[in-house]
């Protein structure tokens, strides 16, 4: 296996998973990347191969231990049955519906994402927050992509209320029926590349989906008039080929994504608050009552808005109540 293997750099490969190869594996086994993942099977493609195989991995003990879409694995010449997991240059988890507070993988080894937001009543900045959030704590590269521009009276407002959540953010508007439109969304992605579309269902990223695609292949929903809310129409989590070389991982629409582990993404995402704080006249300021409160202050004085400050609360309080959680359960298995 040569790590430079034109047809393994076309799915991704990198020096990065080379790197983990050791001399001794090589002979015996052979990479592939999961391209798409069932219940029991995961589909992968190699060099020069395509084939569905099981997703059992040998000697996986913790919840992150499984195999996700865009995984790199190492699988047995011959049989290829799965012989272990590279390492992930990124992974994104969330936290499964419930009270069990167990983690499901979404994604993994992603270069860039397509945060999609619609131009009308679904428009939510919290949520934006959420997964911008999730974005930087794995250090991926975040783009907001506004979709349903041609059903709004004007775009501008959603544009800048994108745009306000972080100094430099990249706020993409279109037409998702439009490929023209579309059109420059690829080349966010190059050969090699791949980029995953993450917002809740209704938004329009089925549709996006297709006109990066250039075909019908995904099922789209019709959006409730009531509400502007979709049903899921994207069932199974996959990676599409674009025409550019790159490849595009498309999720079910999720609602409900709860952020764990994440500290770093808050400070980053929340960076202002985070710099405000410092100032307090206590290190442990609660940012409630406190004298010499700096938060609290610039809150008086209009510098901060109050719904801002809301914001980061509630997230900061969810990721500590995840993150307990989640460090219980590693004790545990």
């Amino acid at each position: 296996m040569q790590p430079t293997d034109p047809r393994l750099a076309e799915l991704g490969w990198r020096p990065f998973f080379a790197a983990q190869v050791a001399a001794a594996e090589a002979p015996a086994c052979v990479p592939v990347r999961v391209m798409a993942v069932h219940r029991g099977e995961i589909a992968v493609a190699g060099a020069g191969f395509e084939r569905q195989i099981s997703s059992h991995l040998p000697h996986s003990a913790g919840e992150e231990d499984r195999a996700t879409v865009g995984d790199w694995l190492l699988v047995d010449r011959t049989s290829l049955a799965p012989v272990r997991l590279l390492d992930r240059a990124s992974l994104f988890r969330r936290r499964a519906p419930g009270g069990d507070h167990r983690l499901q993988l979404v994604a993994a080894n992603i270069d860039t994402l397509l945060i999609v937001a619609s131009c009308n009543q679904d428009f939510n900045v919290a949520r934006l927050e959420r997964y911008l959030v999730l974005a930087r704590e794995v250090g991926v590269r975040p783009v907001v992509v506004l979709t349903k521009i041609d059903l709004a009276d004007s775009v501008e407002p959603f544009v800048q209320a994108a745009r306000a959540l972080q100094p430099g953010l990249q706020v993409e508007p279109v037409n998702a029926r439009d490929p023209a439109n579309v059109a420059r969304l690829a080349t966010l992605c190059g050969p090699g590349e791949t980029v995953a579309l993450l917002g809740s269902s209704g938004v329009g990223k089925s549709t996006l989906v297709n006109s990066l695609r250039g075909g019908d292949a995904i099922a789209t929903g019709a959006v409730r008039e009531n509400d502007g809310k979709g049903r899921h129409t994207t069932t199974v989590r996959a990676m599409y080929r674009l025409e550019g070389g790159g490849w595009l991982l498309d999720t079910p629409g999720m609602r409900e994504f709860q952020i764990t582990d994440a500290a770093d993404g808050l400070a980053e995402v929340f960076d202002d608050l985070v710099a405000l704080s410092l100032e307090c006249r206590f290190t442990n300021c609660a940012h409630g009552t406190e004298p010499g409160c700096a938060i609290r202050a610039a809150v008086l004085e209009g510098a901060l808005e109050p719904e801002r400050l809301a914001r980061w609360r509630k997230l900061a309080a969810e990721d500590q109540v995840n993150t307990t959680a989640l460090a219980r359960r590693r004790k545990r298995t």
